[in-house]
This record gives C-alpha cells, structure tokens and sequence, in this order.
C-alpha cells in the first residue's frame, strides 16, 4: 500500500464528521467503519464546542483538517494555517472552489495554494478532478497525494468518468490517491478500491443513511473488499464465453 506522507494507513476508509444526527451517532458510524481518517473543518470545529472535539480526538484516527467553503487561494491558504494551529497537524485537505453548483475546484486557484501550502511545510491533500494535467501541476508543487472526486460532492452518484479515473491511476503509479466525494453506495467505494486506488473519504452516503451506523459498517467492508480483490489480481474480461467445467471426463452420447 502505498504511504501518506510517510503515514501507512490501517484501513483504506476515511470519513467526515459533518450531517450526522447527533454527536453519539457519528462516534458509532467512526467505530463501525473502522475508518483511519477523520476529516473535521475548522469553521464547524470552532463552533461545535470542546465536548465535540474531544470526541473527535478520542476516536483514534488521524485528523485531515479541511478548507471546505474557501473560493479563492487566499482564504484557503489562511484557513490552512489556522487549522493547521488548531488541530496541531501539518496535514491539510486543500478544497478551492470553482463552481458554486457543481463545487468543482477552481484548478487555478488549486495549484496556486497546493504550491504555496507545499512551500510553507504542509503535507498536502488536493481535492481535484480526474483532470492528468492537472494532476501533473498538483505533483510539481510539491503533493504526494491527490485526491480526485467520483462524482459532485453530496450527489452520491458513484464513479463518474471510469474511464478518467482509471487513466488517472495508471498515470502516476507511485502517487497515494483517494476518490473523494460523489460516492453513495458501498458498491462504489468498492469499485474505487478495484480500480487501484488507494482509500475512499465519504460523508454524506453514510451521515444522511437511514442507519449510519450499518451504513458506515457497509462502506468500510466495501472497501477493504475492493482493496483485497486489487491485490488478489483479478481477472480480465473477455468477449467469448469460457467454460469452467472441463470436457474431460464428460459423458459422450
């Protein structure tokens, strides 16, 4: 597997601790996921109040603030500075937004902050398209991670553009990805799983579930499942059938 910052994850889930019914509710979905990352936003930590952080640092997990919200470089870099001092983690989810409907990232405003957050010592997490030049642009400023959405954040679509995100993967072997946003069933963490990547970070599929503590239990068997059958080497498709059972032994009329 491949590492995130020199940090080698236990299980290939990530989750978000935002839309859930209660306090209580999210710290039973995180055990039942048996997620390793959390990903917390300053401006909702601020204002949740120390109970809640303290439940969030008492999961057990690696903390991924985020910049959720920010439209520009400017405010992104800054709201990654004062997460950075306040969960005390050089480890940043780095969202600039481009299109306020689809919350696509603004590329432009990306690489300029990736590039100036890399300068400045942040281990750097870009949530980005299945975009290769893109990609290319985030990897030179610095970024060891990508993270490429399935589909629009909260649309619970699944794997947008197979092909891309394929494309993607094998483009930069040696890059730790995960696809962030878009995914709705436990089916889809699955297929990102099979595809090569290397964890899923979800949110919405498992806080707006009738019963997000089996919901995020799915997704988290879902993909380590995926992540095994990646490994295991699967087979490849084929035009033609191909029987199973052999003729030998086979009664002739």
């Amino acid at each position: 597997m491949r590492d995130f910052y020199g940090v080698t994850l236990q299980t290939p889930m990530m989750l978000g601790t935002a839309r859930y019914p209660s306090p209580s509710v999210m710290e039973a979905a995180f055990i039942s996921s048996g997620a390793s990352v959390a990903t917390v936003s300053l401006r909702r930590e601020r204002g949740a109040g120390q109970a809640f952080w303290d439940m969030v640092r008492g999961l057990g997990v690696h903390l991924l603030p985020n910049t959720a919200g920010c439209h520009s470089a400017r405010e992104a870099i800054t709201t990654a500075q004062m997460a950075r001092e306040y969960f005390q983690t050089d480890w940043i989810k780095l969202e600039v937004i481009g299109h306020a409907d689809t919350l696509q990232p603004d590329p432009f405003g990306l690489v300029e902050a990736a590039e100036a957050l890399c300068a400045d010592g942040f281990n750097v997490f870009p949530y980005t398209t299945e975009d290769q030049v893109l990609a290319s642009r985030l990897v030179e400023a610095g970024c060891r991670v990508l993270m490429p959405w399935g589909a629009p954040i909260g649309s619970g679509m699944g794997l947008n553009n197979i092909h891309g995100l394929r494309t993607l993967r094998a483009a930069f072997p040696d890059v730790a990805m995960v696809i962030d946003a878009g995914l709705g069933l436990p089916s889809h963490a699955a297929q990102a799983m099979e595809l090569g990547f290397d964890a899923v970070l979800l949110n919405t599929a498992v806080a707006e579930a009738d019963d997000p503590v089996a919901m995020a239990r799915a997704f988290g068997l879902a993909a380590q499942a995926g992540a095994l059958a990646a490994t295991a080497g699967p087979m490849g498709q084929r035009d033609m059938a191909a029987p199973s059972t052999p003729l030998i032994g086979k009664a002739w009329l």
